[in-house]
């Protein structure tokens, strides 16, 4: 390779030396593997136990660390289908005391892959263990972006990928919808299945949009992504193993996309996708190998999360940091007396021809309701939390949020560009508008749902008003 001359040399020098002199902003990320090591284990995502035997792909938790000044943050994407408060408080008290980073100001978002493991203090000995792997991880994994702290440049953009993105609620044509669990009738029906015999509409929009905030040191080398897209797990894993599903998949892809280096960190955040999932409803595809409809969904979001990139104009160093965190108290929703009783007489049958006779899921809804009825709490308070980078906000809600309620907080923020994150810092149930809790629908019952239906509306104008108050922050 020609040598510069000496004085190039000197001056190359010098202004990498101003520019870095002249940054505001100081970015780390890391990646911890956090993949069970003890199996079987338990893979909580649906009502009967679904155990994993191996790992099909890594699992991890990925961070990435921003410092502005006296403002230090982090975001931190963990491949779980949702992590507790409970986890997740003990991991911010352990990550603030080994970096100093405030518990308010670290935000931590589960993937929601249905292909991960459980997580508890109790229980069987591979889900105690396994919880304290998390914990150490995700732990670990926050130190380690604080310690690679650096100057550094952002840039944020979307771009749109609308053919993965479909509302799972649907209008049925007349005499189409089964019974609910409750042995009534909703006026819309989720994952109803393809056939166009049966359906009429679906009941929402979605949101098409990626969002990725790029992160850049002060040579232009990337050294982090953080990707959101409302896209609930796309599925089809292979059986009895553990996935980060595409969430994983698309981390794995980025570097390529993006020419990067080893110590380049990427990662996928979801969105506002209670309602949304990747079944075309009314179309039938072709049928897949396990994995590979994971594998189609992430190269299109790789592919899109490049042009996103593209789109960047300039990555800036100078980008105000900011994050305010705020508790909101919600009432749980409450049966009326009439409900628990017919609850009560469901979960008291007994036989195989009697059983038959009910609606599906009627015994499992039931004890919802009676647990309820039996709830000694009346309030559930809930951490959300606004970020702003720059001219990017970020917003994060502890729900399954529907898209609805993501599209009306990026139409109405002070900000150019916003990303909405659910499942951020906790997972307490689907959080439908009041319109759609008017529908019915699985997202709606009691049981999935357990909070006050207006509580979308609440969290919404609590997070409007987080946004305006970081707008106006000098």
């Amino acid at each position: 390779m020609k040598k510069l001359p000496l004085a190039v040399s000197l001056l190359v020098f010098s202004l990498y030396a101003a520019r870095a002199e002249a940054a505001s902003l100081l970015a780390g990320a890391a990646a911890v593997d956090v993949t069970p090591k003890i199996f079987p284990v338990n893979m909580p995502g649906g009502f009967s136990a679904n155990l994993a035997e191996s790992a099909h792909d890594p699992l991890f938790s990925r961070a990435l660390v921003l410092q502005e000044g006296a403002v230090t943050c982090a975001m931190v994407v963990l491949d779980n289908l949702g992590a507790g408060p409970d986890l997740l408080d003990e991991a911010k008290g352990l990550a603030s005391a080994r970096t100093g980073i405030p518990n308010e100001k670290i935000l931590v978002c589960s993937t929601h892959t249905h292909s991960g493991p459980s997580a508890g203090k109790s229980g069987a000995p591979a889900v105690v263990q396994y919880r304290q792997l998390l914990l150490e991880g995700l732990v670990e994994s926050i130190v380690q972006a604080h310690r690679a702290l650096r100057p550094a440049a952002v840039g944020a953009a979307a771009h749109p990928l609308a053919d993965e993105v479909f509302n799972r609620r649907w209008y049925l044509k007349p005499g189409k919808m089964p019974l609910n669990p409750f042995g009534k009738l909703d006026q819309v029906k989720m994952n109803p299945g393809t056939g166009a015999d049966i359906l009429e509409k679906p009941a929402g929009p979605t949101d098409p949009d990626i969002t990725v905030l790029s992160i850049q040191d002060l040579k232009r080398k990337p050294l982090a992504l953080f990707a959101n897209y409302s896209l609930h797990y796309v599925g089809g894993t292979p059986p009895k193993q553990v996935s980060a599903d595409y969430f994983g998949e698309f981390a794995r892809l980025m570097p390529s996309r993006l020419r990067a280096g080893e110590d380049f960190v990427s990662m996928m955040s979801n969105g506002t996708s209670g309602d949304i999932n990747n079944i075309p409803f009314g179309v039938v595809r072709p049928p897949r190998e396990p994995f590979e409809q994971i594998r189609i969904v992430a190269q299109k979001a790789a592919d899109t999360a490049w042009t996103a990139h593209q789109k960047i104009k300039t990555h800036t160093p100078e980008a105000p940091l900011g994050m305010v965190q705020r508790e909101v108290s919600l009432k749980y929703r409450r049966p009326h007396a009439e409900a628990v009783e017919e609850a009560r007489a469901v979960l008291e049958v007994k036989g195989e021809e009697a059983l038959e006779k009910l609606p599906r899921l009627a015994k499992n809804y039931a004890g919802s309701v009676v647990a309820a009825g039996n709830r000694a709490e009346d309030t559930l308070v809930v951490k959300l939390q606004a970020l702003r980078i720059g001219d990017l906000a970020v917003c994060g809600v502890p729900f399954e949020t529907f898209a609805e309620m993501g599209l009306e907080i990026k139409r109405r923020s002070p900000f150019p560009l916003t990303m909405v994150i659910g499942l951020a810092n906790g997972r307490h149930g689907y959080l439908p508008t009041p319109e759609q809790h008017r529908l019915g629908g699985y997202e709606t019952w009691l049981g999935t749902n357990v909070v006050e239906e207006g509580a979308s509306v609440l969290l919404t104008e609590a997070l409007l008003s987080m946004l305006e108050e970081l707008r106006g922050e000098k």
